[in-house]
């Protein structure tokens, strides 16, 4: 079972979260960020957390601008998505978290981020801005560039200020406002992960299914080149969600290994 936490994050944004309390004595307080066109019931996420909720708190959450709202299942507040920066995800991220540790539950835990798809390069963003806070990142099949536009999207944004993505699973389509390349465009060099990681000794593991996406395991295997001290544990046969879909049809053997691998990952820095 869960407890909903609900947290003001300015005008007219709410981050909505699910906490799954440690079923035994927690060893960290484990926080989950999902990815583009995701949101923290997605499919695997309550799964996820109710797993490793054995021996840590474990907290998922909406980003206040993923264009969910309290539905919890659709994208109703597509003005909302439209304008969701990096920069957005970022004072989320800082608001969520300034939240939690003030709660005793949280307190003296180490914190750890797990971030799925974008989800991970919010987080290592995030990591890397506040050093010595986060022990450790968890990358599921995470991108390493956060620039996942494409050209015509990109180019339709710069001359109408507006640009769509499809949304496979309910056949809309979702709006991108400039705002959000320029938002990139600014902050060239904070949202530089691979750069910023080779500067860095942030602590993390990319753990990653091998028939994930082309583009995503490129940015793997460019960041383990520049930080050789990460692991990048490949889940054979596992793709972008470690093959299982929204609504939740059960776990599988790939997703079981992601979490057993997490769980080793959080252990070992933890213990």
């Amino acid at each position: 079972m869960s407890e909903t936490i609900v947290v003001e994050a300015g005008t007219d944004a709410v981050i909505r979260a699910s906490w799954f309390p440690a079923k035994s004595t927690a060893k960290s307080l484990l926080v989950i960020a999902h990815g583009y066109k995701g949101f923290k019931d997605w499919g695997m996420f309550p799964f996820i957390a109710e797993a490793l909720s054995a021996d840590h708190h474990v907290v998922t959450f909406n980003f206040s601008h993923n264009g969910i709202g309290e539905d919890l299942e659709n994208f109703t507040e597509l003005e909302k998505f439209a304008r969701n920066t990096y920069s957005r995800e970022q004072e989320d991220l800082d608001i969520l978290l300034t939240h939690l540790r003030a709660r005793h539950e949280f307190r003296e835990l180490p914190l750890f981020l797990l971030g799925h798809s974008r989800g991970a390069g919010s987080c290592f963003v995030y990591a890397l801005d506040h050093p010595g806070e986060v022990s450790g990142v968890i990358s599921w099949n995470g991108v390493t560039d956060l620039d996942l536009f494409t050209l015509p999207q990109k180019e339709e944004m710069r001359t109408k200020g507006r640009s769509y993505v499809n949304n496979a699973r309910t056949g809309q389509q979702l709006p991108l406002d400039v705002v959000i390349l320029d938002d990139l465009e600014q902050n060239r060099s904070r949202f530089a992960i691979v750069d910023r990681l080779a500067n860095s000794q942030l602590p993390a593991v990319l753990i990653q299914g091998t028939e994930d996406s082309k583009r995503l395991r490129e940015g793997s295997t460019l960041l383990t080149s520049v930080r050789p001290d990460i692991e990048w544990v490949q889940i054979q046969g596992g793709n972008h969600t470690f093959n299982t879909v929204h609504p939740f049809q059960g776990t599988s053997l790939p997703l079981d290994q992601a979490i057993a691998e997490t769980r080793r990952f959080i252990e070992w820095i933890a213990k």
